[in-house]
């Protein structure tokens, strides 16, 4: 079996936390393949090592003073090897990025260097061989990613590899110049290694024990989620739950790799798994909810639209032309609603309005702000009656009016509006007719 282990910035913060990391990768002797990302916090008034960085670099790169700044970075990495007791020195490579930094050798150059150093120190932890990302991770000129080149030079070099350390978050472009992902992108490096080694299971560690049903900061206490489809993620992750980086899903997705989201600082927790389909059933009806704030509605009424053609590409066709996209739209006989985000729309909402009447000749067009959009999210629906239901009679018993509800073929998710003013209210009301009731 082999395994590829990833650890966020949280789990290795301090050579307290290495040592966590430590004891769950020798633990089993599957987990072969191991992805840092650069240390984080230690306490919520610390610091991030990659933000010191980016100061670091602006500072030297513009010819400010940065001796104090490259220090500090300095001591936090001594600090963990002094704490794992390692033979290790890093002034080489501080010497390497000071010469860089002056350089101007790029703001990605100096983020890189986060994991880049955490992935040394770990390789020397557990004996295990330092695999530079830049050398088996690839970007082209335009900065877009190339998977099928990383992952043929990748599954060659780890197919004589039998356990490494591969730095996350960078990988290098065609001029050999470091290129990273977006913030979180130590996430798609481990999924990017898993599927180079076809592992069993991709784990990724963090600070918290999984998925949680929803946000809580607005429920206190909710329930974990056991397991969790790839398309009931990437329904929640697309109204806002964040655990894991998006685009970590689709390299190990095209393989059918399971991701397990585990807890450092709670290694018996079994932790979220992630998988493309499953025949288990769910815990719960629902899998999940979540939502976002910020929205308002376009409302064109016309008597027999219907029987138009061509009338809803028209009036998207407008939006189009101001750049604005779209989150949902709800339609009737007689009636069609755009829901968009609202930031985007004030600026353009007298175009739009003008053009739609210019395009369809609407008998009235009505706005409504500050609304929320809610996604009840579950797998466990398709075989449930009367869900859509129940969701209406919680949001009714909470004094919640309803603007909107949209549920997909798929049966997959339900989409709800409300006022801004009642979206804590009406996740907290979805999620006790649903799971209190049901625990």
């Amino acid at each position: 079996m082999k395994k590829v282990v990833k650890f966020g910035g949280s789990s290795l913060a301090s050579a307290k936390q290495f040592k966590k990391v430590g004891d769950i990768i020798r633990a089993d002797k599957s987990r072969r393949y191991v992805v840092p990302s650069a240390p984080g916090k230690r306490n919520k008034n610390d610091t991030k090592v990659t933000d010191m960085l980016y100061a670091c670099y602006e500072a030297a790169s513009t010819g400010a003073s940065y001796g104090k700044l490259l220090s500090a970075i300095k001591e936090r990495y001594e600090q963990i090897i002094d704490g794992l007791e390692l033979n290790l020195n890093l002034d080489y490579e501080f010497k390497t990025i000071e010469e860089n930094f002056i350089a101007k050798k790029g703001s990605d150059y100096a983020a890189s260097r986060g994991e880049y150093l955490n992935g040394i120190i770990m390789s020397h932890y557990l004996g295990y061989e330092f695999i530079d990302a830049a050398e088996v991770i690839f970007f082209d000129e335009n900065g877009t990613f190339l998977s099928e080149k990383t992952n043929e030079e990748l599954s060659e070099r780890l197919a004589h590899t039998e356990r490494a350390v591969i730095p996350g978050f960078y990988g290098s472009n065609p001029d050999g110049t470091i290129h990273t992902f977006s913030r979180g992108g130590s996430d798609i490096t481990g999924s990017i290694v898993a599927r180079a080694i076809h592992a069993d299971l991709y784990e990724n560690w963090t600070d918290v024990s999984g998925f949680l049903v929803t946000d809580p900061r607005i429920v206190e206490n909710p329930v974990p989620i056991e397991t969790i489809t790839y398309k009931e993620l990437r329904e929640l992750a697309y109204m806002g739950a964040s655990v894991l980086h998006e685009d970590a899903i689709f390299p190990v997705r095209r393989e059918g790799i399971p991701i397990n989201i585990r807890n450092t600082n709670k290694p018996e927790d079994p932790g979220t798994l992630i998988v493309e389909n499953t025949c288990r059933k769910p815990k719960y009806t629902i899998t999940g909810i979540a939502g976002k704030t910020g929205f308002c509605s376009v409302t064109i009424e016309k008597a027999m639209m219907n029987s138009e053609i061509g009338f809803g590409r028209k009036v998207l066709g407008v939006f189009e032309d101001c750049g604005i996209s779209f989150e949902h739209m709800p339609s009737g006989i007689d009636t069609m609603t755009i829901f968009v985000h609202q930031s985007e729309f004030e600026q353009h909402e007298q175009f739009v309005i003008s053009n739609i009447h210019r395009a369809v000749q609407p008998d009235s067009i009505e706005l409504e702000s500050d609304l929320a959009l809610i996604a009840v999210v579950g797998r466990g629906m398709k075989s449930t009656r009367g869900t859509a239901g129940r969701i209406f009679s919680a949001l009714a018993h909470a004094r919640i009016n309803v603007k909107m509800i949209d549920q997909g073929s798929s049966e997959l998710n339900i989409i709800i509006g409300v006022k801004n003013a009642d979206f804590e209210a009406a996740v907290k009301a979805i999620y006790d007719i649903f799971i209190t009731a049901e625990l």
